[in-house]
């Protein structure tokens, strides 16, 4: 093992197991209320227009990706300083439990909730992504650089099974169909959820709250900690002028940058495809809850082995080859998204509509979306893994909580270019199709701009 910094103890299993647990703590957020529950929840039932919901999402969606971007950096730098990691993860997790909890207001049809909704979002999404940061920058003290993809991929492959364990329990017990009064598996909702209020739907934020509140524990109490090097006086003074001599000095740093710029796009195309695939498949499709959750199952299960397939092809073929595999994936997948609705496949071609209560996914739109969706699920989970063990191949050792920093600007600094491209396609062209569709060259310039990192076999994790 190799630490930059010296630990407050030594690393054991369980404390490796503590860090994998964050990502696991974290993913009922990112698949309960960014993508598959109250999202399409918010733009279809809050607002009402898919379409009016999905520009709202994203405006907002772009300034907490804006606001993420510009603090990041510092942020990481001052860790950095300071030494520690898990104060910063514990503070920035209660902006997630707040945020996520105040999610509950979001009613049915309730104008005056809109704004609630919108708020309470930005300053989870924020509190949830600053405390990325500085779990991330931990990695690389917890095992040797040859295991940083397996425990990347671990991590990323615990997050997704979280996620569908999450959203299981969502749509089986909690949120029910308004129209039957049951959930997924033909239960009355728990805690007497009242399905005309869509309360399952909005519980999912309390859920998230609980989830993280429970399974963050491991981290905090297990993995071990850099030691303190400064107070937080003294820490901010020097983190704010290291970062600024790591902006200046990025230049001798070129693959580094080739690759956070690539980063930058490529990582927020992925994530806006995320934050409104749901809603996109509730305009297009007319998918409600149940739908849209099962599809989440589907495309959870093959996140999860997407990452944890994805963690020993980095560690054999190296995290550059598995990236720009994955982004070759997501652009076929994503223009084949675009090319289904309701009444045609691949754009022109012509298909029967369902039938009121015919099931689930019984019309080829809907089974080619779903098809499609695995395979973006299978990309996705590789691609955010090998993105992060990357960088820490690449960034300098001493500096892995700046270039961690950096690392979340380039992944948020187009958060808010993208939602927001989203958003004010959609709202110029009053078309959700035409909204998602900006995102297809977000994906295929971060591809290109990677063809440029130069990475050695030895750094990249090759034997």
């Amino acid at each position: 093992m190799q630490a930059d910094k010296p630990l407050t103890r030594p690393v054991t299993k369980l404390g490796i197991w503590g860090w994998v647990m964050f990502d696991w703590a974290c993913q009922p957020f990112f698949t309960l209320v960014t993508t598959f529950v109250y999202a399409p929840y918010f733009a279809s039932v809050v607002v009402g227009d898919p379409a009016r919901g999905q520009a709202l999402w994203g405006f907002a969606a772009g300034f907490a990706g804006l606001l993420i971007a510009l603090f990041s950096p510092v942020l990481g730098a001052v860790a950095d300083a300071t030494g520690r990691r898990k104060p910063w993860i514990a503070s920035f997790g209660i902006l997630l439990i707040v945020g996520s909890w105040a999610l509950w207001y979001g009613r049915p049809g309730d104008a005056e909730t809109v704004s609630i909704v919108l708020v309470a979002f930005v300053v989870a999404s924020v509190g949830v992504e600053f405390a990325t940061v500085f779990n991330n920058s931990m990695m690389p003290t917890l095992v040797p650089p040859e295991r940083l993809g397996r425990l990347s991929g671990l991590g990323w492959g615990m997050g997704y099974v979280g996620g569908l364990v999450s959203l299981v329990l969502t749509l089986g017990f909690l949120a029910a169909s308004p129209e039957t009064g049951r959930t997924l598996l033909g239960f009355e909702p728990l805690f007497g959820l009242d399905p005309a209020q869509h309360e399952g739907d909005r519980a999912s934020g309390p859920l998230s709250t609980l989830w993280f509140v429970v399974f963050v524990l491991p981290l905090l109490l297990f993995t071990p900690d850099g030691r303190k090097a400064m107070n937080l006086g003294s820490a901010a003074r020097v983190g704010l002028q290291t970062f600024v001599e790591t902006v200046r000095g990025i230049r001798g740093h070129a693959n580094s940058l080739i690759f956070l710029l690539a980063n930058m796009i490529y990582a927020n195309g992925l994530g806006a495809l995320f934050a409104f695939g749901g809603i996109y498949a509730a305009g297009m499709l007319g998918w409600g809850t149940i739908e849209i959750g099962v599809f989440g199952i589907l495309i959870t299960i093959a996140a999860s082995i997407g990452a944890l397939l994805g963690g020993r092809a980095d560690d054999a073929l190296g995290s550059k080859t598995v990236i720009l595999g994955s982004l070759i994936l997501l652009i076929v997948m994503s223009v084949s998204i675009l090319s289904v609705d309701r009444s045609t496949v691949f754009f022109v071609v012509p298909v029967q509509p369902a039938e009121p209560g015919a099931g689930l996914f019984t019309t080829l739109p809907e089974q080619l979306y779903v098809a499609f969706g695995a395979v973006i699920g299978i990309a996705a989970g590789p691609l955010q893994a090998s993105s992060r063990t990357l960088l820490a191949r690449l960034a300098p050792r001493d500096q892995l909580g700046q270039f961690y920093g950096l690392f979340a600007l380039s992944g948020k600094l187009t958060s808010f270019a993208g939602p927001f491209a989203v958003a004010t396609v959609t709202a110029m062209a009053a078309s959700q199709r035409a909204g998602i569709s900006v995102l297809v060259a977000f994906f295929a310039t971060g591809a290109l701009l990677l063809l440029f990192v130069r990475v050695s076999a030895g750094s990249d994790g090759r034997r």
